[in-house]
């Protein structure tokens, strides 16, 4: 992470390095907290941000399952661009955060205080710029998806992303770049941190909520343009066996954006038996959605400038 010079904090700026929290935070104990990851991207209008609205109103739909953040969405917002502003940055990654300070660790006390900050730093390609060339190699987790009758998995808690530590840790340890986890009914959910398109003959195909995916932004973002461009799309639960259809197949995601994925390795581990089944890169459909994603977030595309909030 590179630092930058000021980070949002409960309402104003402060030095990064006094940006700190108490070791009795609440959210430290239990992961009592909400996030959301959004990118600002240079474009020939200067530096803008992509889908701001929609990630803010996401930020604060998911506090409302735990808590009720102390800052109106046109606060939050507006906080989003100073913090840019502040830091002199023209393309950056923006971490927005709401969590249960200190105050009582009692695992049930919703009275201690909501704290609200927001990071903004230079961050590159998630999964390296190499990776968007040629691909990815990703396998199959022996950690399973949370269930959807465990947890709300269309919000974005802090403390669920323990199930995405151990899959991409493991994976990192087999020599991949990223993992994939089934949900509890044995189908193909999602990445650690990211969607998972296929395509099969030139059809889209990709899951949806009912596969225990957090529904991203970027994948909503990749459906319109799909839409906009005559591609037929199936969403529906993806299985095992759809991956031996696929020609084609790439993750989405904020930090991700769209990583063309070249092998899945589906088994557990190396002693366990399955399948490595490998893709086309670039894939033409993946090329085709890459590039028109990348004109809409650079404010290339006229259709989609209500998707970048421009940082005046």
């Amino acid at each position: 992470m590179k630092k930058t010079e000021w980070i949002w904090f409960n309402g104003k700026l402060v030095p990064w390095a006094e940006a700190n929290i108490h070791v009795s935070t609440h959210a430290l104990h239990y992961g009592t907290g909400v996030f959301e990851g959004i990118r600002c991207y240079e474009t020939s209008q200067g530096p803008a941000v992509f889908r701001l609205r929609a990630h803010i109103e996401r930020l604060l739909n998911s506090a409302s399952a735990y808590f009720k953040v102390p800052f109106t969405g046109e606060q939050m917002e507006a906080a989003c661009l100073e913090v840019i502003r502040a830091n002199h940055l023209t393309s950056c990654y923006l971490r927005p955060i709401a969590y249960l300070g200190a105050g009582n660790l009692g695992v049930g006390r919703s009275d201690n205080p909501v704290e609200v900050a927001i990071l903004a730093f230079p961050w590159d390609t998630y999964l390296g710029d190499e990776a968007m060339r040629e691909g990815v190699r990703i396998c199959f987790s022996r950690w399973h998806r949370i269930a959807l009758s465990s947890l709300p998995m269309n919000l974005k808690a802090c403390g669920q992303y323990l199930n995405s530590y151990l899959a991409v840790t493991e994976a990192h340890r087999r020599g991949f770049n990223e993992a994939i986890m089934l949900n509890d009914s044995g189908n193909i959910a999602e990445g650690s941190g990211e969607n998972l398109f296929l395509v099969q003959h030139g059809r889209l195909v990709t899951n949806g909520a009912e596969s225990a995916i957090l529904p991203g932004i970027t994948r909503d973002s990749v459906l319109r343009i799909a839409r906009e461009q005559g591609l037929e799309i199936e969403e529906r639960p993806l299985h095992v066996n759809d991956l031996k259809q696929a020609q084609e197949a790439f993750f989405t995601g904020t930090a991700a954006e769209v990583t063309p994925i070249r092998e899945i390795d589906s088994r557990l581990d190396e002693a366990s038996q399955g399948e490595v089944f490998r893709f086309e890169v670039p894939g033409p459909v993946t090329q085709r959605l890459q590039s028109a994603y990348f004109d809409a977030v650079k404010g290339r595309a006229e259709r989609h400038q209500d998707w970048l909030t421009r940082v005046q």
